[in-house]
């Protein structure tokens, strides 16, 4: 009989191509030998391309499953991706404080495409509960208006109560792509080579992966150290469904 797998909750939306929210989040998670239990928390219309439309799953229905849930599973980790709105951050909160696992958030706040998918606002009150926050460069400067580099921009997350900030540079031009993960003894900058791609569900691929290695148990500074490694071979070996963005190669 195998041991038990660490499992990590997962709380994203639905993407129907599969490239990016909850599809990505189960793959990445499964390829770290981990397993994924799901709530969707927003429906979407969207392709490699862009989004349409986001519309928000009731709170009372993720409250439904996860009563449930919690009955019959121990989680070692969550995952946040897409929010419908406030009232699922707020909720999401009391989540994380009463289990008291790592939570890894990925703020998604605009599709690749450009498309608008949900406010700044709805993470103030989630930021207190979170382990590792993972914006790249535009998400962050959305989050902390006030700051005017990486660094500066996690720090001033950092003091809005998030334990971590990786704020990654795939967002950003150059032959390197520049990530920066602010934590409370200073920052540290890993230099990885960019990959010649546009990508849809690289941010929920990352973010998700690092979930997975923290369900194991790894220390943060190796989890973030491999899961940027692990992701990054994922983009080498992208892979294109559609006629927009390559999709991470998260199945190998």
């Amino acid at each position: 009989m195998n041991p038990t797998l660490p499992l990590v909750l997962c709380l994203s939306g639905h993407d129907p191509s599969g490239g990016a929210g909850i599809q990505a989040d189960i793959e990445a998670i499964r390829a770290q030998g981990a397993h994924a239990l799901s709530l969707i928390t927003a429906l979407t219309i969207q392709d490699t391309v862009d989004v349409t439309a986001v519309e928000a799953v009731p709170l009372d229905w993720l409250q439904r499953q996860w009563a449930r849930l919690a009955t019959d599973c121990r989680i070692s980790a969550i995952k946040v991706g897409l929010l419908g709105n406030a009232d699922q951050a707020e909720w999401v909160a009391s989540l994380a404080a009463e289990l008291d696992v790592p939570v890894v958030v990925d703020p998604v706040l605009r599709a690749g495409g450009g498309a608008r998918l949900a406010e700044p606002a709805y993470l103030d009150r989630l930021l207190p509960a979170v382990t590792l926050l993972t914006p790249n460069q535009s998400e962050a400067a959305q989050m902390a208006p006030d700051a005017d580099d990486p660094c500066t921009r996690g720090m001033a997350l950092r003091d809005r109560g998030c334990r971590h900030v990786l704020v990654t540079g795939g967002d950003v031009a150059g032959s390197t792509v520049t990530n920066w993960w602010i934590h409370a003894d200073g920052a540290r900058a890993f230099h990885w080579p960019r990959v010649d791609a546009a990508f849809h569900g690289a941010g929920c691929t990352l973010a998700a992966t690092l979930a997975a290695r923290l369900a194991h148990g790894d220390p943060i500074a190796e989890a973030i150290e491999t899961g940027q490694r692990v992701v990054h071979q994922m983009l080498r070996a992208g892979q294109r469904i559609g006629r927009g963005r390559l999709i991470p190669g998260r199945s190998g």
